[in-house]
């Protein structure tokens, strides 16, 4: 008899449908519920169209409990093996409050960088769910550190791999033009406005660069309002969400280097497709993200919020092709020795197994 896992996740997110096709592909049988609504091909989605949590008050975010007694129902009747709830607040707590056991809680971000500290009743929820977790995972070192503010259990350390099969390099035509690119949500935590106002710095002293911009969020509108306040609009193009990993890859292989300003971030699996795709990246100094690049090998570290080392870090790239090209070749290798998919959700299948033979 195959395996069950059922995922308590956002079924529409592109990490969950990663997680799923992977381990569908391993022979385990895959349900998700999923608060909201989502299809995934090949996979059971029971969907609880609770729209917008993520812009939702924190009271009116938690209407979702009340969910609860018709989830039990699927649990019932699906009987997993293992439950496993992928983001800390919002699915951890549903599966604390389902009490099914054993259940897995992977911390993504926000979730324990953020929510625990916006109030005292947040922070006692994050400290519920951990306490309520058979296993808790981390897909960094730094979340790891971040969480250990709320729990003295062991963490276990799960990276987002990539699937470097379709994020490798595949440069079929070179730019006229170098691109300065980055894909991520269009989010203030990401400080896309600090990349946008050094290109504008650049662009007075180089006339061929271009920026270009990925991925969509609730800053999209102020953004491209700031490229035409700088008078930089023709020189920007925004291209929008990508739908699947190709478009993401493809467009890294458009781009001359790519960059991540984050103000706030996890882990930073686009600075490891990037690199996968052997571009040269530029990170700022924050949660996981130094740990994903090798500094002066295969991308460029600075501070957040400064705009003046992060020019200095595209200008030296832009001025030095020979390095661009050997960070990007370092950067293929870096991701296949330590972030290729296989080898990172490998070490999970063997804990999921170990977990399933413990609790029969």
């Amino acid at each position: 008899m195959r395996k069950k896992i059922c995922y308590l996740a956002n079924a529409a997110n592109y990490h969950t449908k990663k997680w799923c096709n992977y381990f569908a592909k391993k022979g385990y049988e895959i349900i998700v519920i999923s608060l909201n609504p989502g299809e995934i091909e090949g996979i059971k989605v029971y969907s609880f169209d609770e729209k917008n949590l993520r812009t939702r008050s924190t009271i009116s975010k938690i209407s979702y409990l009340f969910k609860t007694k018709e989830i039990k129902k699927v649990l019932k009747k699906e009987k997993p093996d293992i439950v496993h709830a992928h983001y800390a607040s919002s699915y951890g707590l549903l599966a604390a409050i389902l009490n099914y056991h054993p259940y897995i809680l992977s911390a993504w971000g926000s979730d324990v960088y953020l929510f625990p500290k916006k109030n005292i009743i947040q922070k006692y929820i994050i400290k519920y769910n951990f306490k309520k977790a058979d296993y808790i995972w981390s897909t960094s070192k730094d979340m790891a550190r971040e969480i250990k503010l709320y729990t003295n259990k062991d963490i276990h350390i799960t990276p987002f791999g990539v699937d470097t099969s379709i994020f490798k390099p595949n440069r079929k035509i070179k730019n006229k033009r170098l691109i300065i690119g980055t894909v991520k949500a269009l989010s203030k935590i990401y400080g896309i406005n600090y990349l946008i106002r050094a290109f504008a710095i650049l662009k007075e002293k180089y006339k061929d660069i271009e920026l270009h911009i990925a991925g969509k969020g609730e800053q999209e509108r102020e953004l491209k309002q700031l490229c035409v306040d700088l008078g930089i609009n023709n020189d920007v193009k925004f291209l929008g969400f990508l739908e699947s990993p190709y478009l993401v890859a493809q467009t890294f292989n458009t781009f001359d280097i790519a960059v991540f300003p984050s103000l706030s971030e996890s882990f930073g699996v686009a600075a490891i497709e990037a690199q996968a795709c052997g571009v040269p990246v530029i990170v700022t100094k924050v949660g996981g993200l130094p740990e994903v690049v090798e500094e002066n090998k295969t991308g460029l570290i600075i501070e957040k919020g400064n705009i003046e080392e992060l020019v200095m870090a595209i200008e030296y790239l832009i001025l030095n092709e020979e390095k661009r090209i050997e960070m990007g070749k370092s950067g293929r290798k870096f991701v296949l020795d330590n972030y290729d998919i296989e080898n990172n959700f490998g070490s999970v299948d063997e804990l999921y197994k170990n977990i399933i033979f413990k609790y029969k």
